[in-house]
């Protein structure tokens, strides 16, 4: 929809005449369901209005009637792009709150399956980048190896996008030999592709120059907002969950955090392709980590902790006590302590935070997500201001705005 507007200018000056454009809320370059009305000069922006709750769910409030267990399909549905860490972001906070200790082997598994969706997080976002500025070829050819980090996901939990992955505690069961061989596939093969890719876009003249200067803000401005992740370090800022608040045993890992200077699109480009391959060297540490395990521990994937994990179906078919557990767990019988916990990790767009309250019941008294799109979106209608319209559709790829986490 385009409605011409006049600008009330000084006396005596030439009357100047604008567009209000939407873009959105169903265009395919705003990749999701929100909308901006721009009011444009020629193809100038000078103006932006973004809305959001075009796909409200009321996430939030579905979770204070739902046992702790039931609420991880909720977290699936933020940033779809990466949802194992939404999933275990949420058992994190889970376990913070009942006081459960993970055994390592746990810890470690549970590292190669978020820096694995870290990374089919950032392929995505990057290759869409390269897509909105004209070149297909990239994402079509990164897409096999996120089907491949699918089909790892399949054989862990029976799930691809939506994962409902894991459980307080650990995992449903032990990763299948299937999914190790598929895990050591994507490591040989990944590196491989992913330096083609790098090579198509770092040094591509015209990708530089539709995205260097262009979506910028300063670390100063991104700090106001309350950015964090690959937006915030592009910027200059060296800020990351899993080194200044790590969980999950991240403080056995070395790797480095990524930065950047100038907080442009060409800078966020660079910094998601620069922790790939921290994510893939931390995947190799851990995977070896799993590999070095013996005996009895070789076999640990959760917890001990039978009030929230379902016991074997064919101990709840034989022993009273399994049953028993069984029925509590599914029916959400299990009362939970009184508390208040904040637990965040960092997500693939950034700190994704769980801000947990309980009052002693069945179900969370209060439960708020933090989800970094809906914070970069505010900062939106600065970013662009004085742009041009091309240039606001690359910003919008690469600031990577999950319509999912928009509005829980």
């Amino acid at each position: 929809m385009q409605e011409q507007l006049n600008i009330n200018l000084p006396e005596g000056s030439i009357e100047k005449q604008t567009t209000r454009l939407n873009l959105g809320p169903t265009h395919p370059a705003t990749h999701g369901v929100f909308q901006n009305i721009l009011e444009m000069d020629g193809e100038r922006i000078i103006k932006t209005e973004s809305t959001v709750g075009y796909i409200h769910r009321a996430f939030e409030k579905i979770a204070e009637r739902r046992p702790l267990y039931q609420i991880t399909t909720l977290t699936d549905r933020l940033n779809y792009c990466s949802s194992p860490i939404n999933n275990m972001g949420w058992h994190l906070t889970c376990e913070k709150l009942l006081g459960v200790k993970t055994p390592k082997r746990v810890d470690y598994l549970r590292v190669i399956i978020m820096e694995l969706a870290r990374i089919t997080d950032h392929l995505i976002c990057n290759s869409i980048v390269g897509v909105d500025t004209g070149a297909y070829t990239g994402f079509l050819y990164v897409m096999q190896y996120r089907e491949l980090a699918y089909e790892i996901y399949e054989e862990v939990c029976g799930s691809r996008l939506t994962t409902n992955m894991g459980r307080i505690g650990g995992f449903e069961r032990d990763f299948s030999f299937a999914a190790f061989q598929k895990l050591e596939k994507f490591l040989n093969e990944f590196p491989a592709v992913w330096k083609e890719f790098e090579n198509l876009f770092n040094r591509n003249r015209i990708f530089v120059e539709r995205t260097r200067g262009t979506g910028a803000i300063s670390a100063e401005r991104a700090l106001n907002y309350s950015f964090t992740g690959p937006n915030l370090r592009a910027a200059g800022v060296d800020y990351d969950v899993r080194v200044h608040s790590p969980y999950s045993s991240y403080e056995d890992f070395e790797f480095i955090i990524p930065v950047g200077t100038t907080g442009d699109n060409y800078d966020r480009f660079m910094v998601r392709n620069a922790e790939i391959w921290e994510s893939l060297s931390i995947m190799k540490q851990a995977y070896q980590k799993v590999q070095d395990f013996k005996g009895a521990e070789a076999e640990v994937y959760h917890a001990d902790v039978p009030e929230y994990y379902l016991p074997e179906k064919a101990d709840v078919y034989t022993k009273m006590e399994a049953l028993i557990y069984h029925f509590k767990i599914v029916m959400g019988e299990t009362d939970i302590p009184a508390g208040e916990v904040y637990q965040s990790v960092e997500g693939g767009n950034g700190e994704l935070g769980f801000y947990l309250i309980t009052d002693g019941g069945r179900a969370p008294f209060r439960l708020h997500f933090r989800r970094p799109c809906f914070i970069y979106y505010q900062a939106y209608a600065e970013i662009v201001k004085n742009t041009m319209l091309s240039d606001a559709i690359v910003t919008l790829s690469s600031l990577n705005l999950i319509a999912g986490e928009m509005d829980a």
